[in-house]
């Protein structure tokens, strides 16, 4: 019920902006991101439910809380970037989007490190 919702406020939010496209723009720039803000709302609602599940999980995996905790970082960093790259997009500033996504790659870049020290860590270990 909560998707049907989520898509009659995009369709109605479009429609919206639609009508202030034509005479004042900025208008509709408001209406797509305050319709945007909202539909992020549920979604991080629907976030923390999977984040206790995944949890729940974990807990049955030994020593698997830092990955679990990587790998939300990681999602979170994605959504959020995605989210405002979006944004900018929609209100023409695409160089301002391309430099979100940079930032937001170079971040899940340094925030998975920590992998990738253990995998190499693992590695040498086999070596020896």
């Amino acid at each position: 019920m909560d998707m049907a919702k989520i898509a009659l406020l995009g369709i109605i939010g479009v429609l919206i902006g639609l009508q202030f496209k034509s005479g004042k723009q900025e208008y509709s720039a408001y209406i797509g991101i305050a319709v945007a803000l909202i539909i992020f709302y549920y979604v991080c609602q629907y976030l923390t439910q999977v984040k206790d599940s995944v949890l729940a999980l974990g807990g049955f995996l030994e020593g698997s809380g830092a990955y679990f905790s990587i790998l939300f970082k990681v999602t979170g960093i994605t959504y959020l970037c995605q989210f405002c790259a979006g944004l900018c997009r929609d209100a023409g500033y695409q160089a301002i989007a391309a430099q979100v996504e940079l930032f937001g790659k170079v971040t899940i870049l340094l925030a998975g490190m920590p992998v990738l020290l253990s995998l190499m860590d693992t590695i040498t270990g086999f070596m020896k």
